[in-house]
């Protein structure tokens, strides 16, 4: 069970350090042209070429790309081992973008961060993006690569640890691989889950439609339309696989949901943290005063207190 303060919902809760970065992502995304102007291909290469919220890091040079069968082809996963310490299992990684934007090198720096302090292997799943590639291709992909891990995690990585954990849509298809494993494969194989600022509700939380579109990361017309995407081929937002606030959760492994109180999507984790914790699982929720979306992947203190309490959850699981 969890215990949140109610003082992090409060404006003095947020700290000077926080309150000029927001302004600073503010000033600087809103010195830059309207996204959606733009076809989603032309959003991703501006992404590389730094005119984004969150441009590619620097790679590591460990890491390596290997590809598995994928439901589309060839799935390519970006693996970074420990290298300051045995491998105990595998950390799958699903990253975010709204379905449509992002890639699985994008972060290595904070992957190489949870390599070496949890001793897991991270795999980050290059699934394929919308609207080029609509649901359920991004699911179908993430799930075939949880069921490959499943079946190599200790042959591969050295130990038999599985965790799964993504930021923002990359939460989302965390769990839809959770609850697709469970229900089609009769498997339940990972031990935790680390959400950051999913998206599990299609048909929208207050939060996500009041959020003025002032370019702190994510706005109201940014989730509409990554939405649009995602479902472009159609679909029902009620739909479990597409929305899966409205799934039987039972049986889920333990898992910590971490989001700001300046995030749009911040409904979605305290609603789900809500109903995870019902269905029976473990549940642990960190919410951060004044948190833009995935704040965490801007350097702060409250960043690295937030990535230090993935980690401590991410060594607390046990298999």
């Amino acid at each position: 069970m969890f215990n949140i303060d109610p003082s992090v919902f409060l404006e003095q809760s947020i700290s000077d350090e926080i309150r000029e970065q927001n302004a600073m992502i503010i000033e600087r995304l809103g010195a830059l042209p309207d996204r959606w102007q733009f076809e989603p291909h032309v959003i991703r290469q501006r992404r590389i070429d730094g005119l984004d919220a969150f441009p590619p890091g620097p790679n590591v040079d460990h890491a390596e790309t290997i590809s598995i069968d994928g439901p589309g082809g060839d799935l390519p996963l970006r693996v970074i081992a420990p290298q300051t310490r045995p491998s105990r299992g595998v950390y799958l990684h699903i990253h975010g973008g709204g379905w449509t934007i992002g890639a699985a090198d994008f972060q290595d720096m904070k992957l190489q961060r949870i390599a070496e302090n949890t001793g897991l292997t991270v795999v980050s799943v290059e699934y394929r993006l919308a609207p080029e590639h609509p649901y359920p291709a991004g699911p179908d992909d993430c799930e075939a690569a949880a069921l490959w891990v499943h079946e190599n995690c200790r042959s591969r990585f050295g130990g038999e640890l599985m965790t799964i954990g993504g930021e923002s849509a990359g939460a989302h298809l965390s769990v839809v691989a959770l609850i697709r494993l469970r229900d089609k494969h009769q498997l339940t194989p990972f031990a935790g889950a680390n959400l950051v600022a999913g998206c599990y509700d299609h048909a929208r939380t207050p939060s996500s439609r009041a959020f003025s579109q002032d370019m702190l990361v994510l706005g109201d017309r940014d989730i509409s339309n990554f939405t649009k995407c995602f479902l472009a081929n159609g679909g029902d937002i009620a739909d479990p696989d597409i929305s899966p606030i409205h799934a039987d959760l039972s049986g889920l492994p333990p898992a910590l949901f971490s989001v700001g109180t300046y995030d749009a999507l911040m409904d979605d984790s305290l609603f789900m943290a809500v109903k995870w914790m019902s269905a029976g699982n473990k549940t642990d929720l960190a919410v951060f005063p004044g948190g833009c979306h995935v704040f965490q992947s801007f350097p702060s203190a409250m960043a690295e207190d937030s990535l230090q309490r993935m980690d401590d959850f991410l060594n607390g699981v046990a298999g």
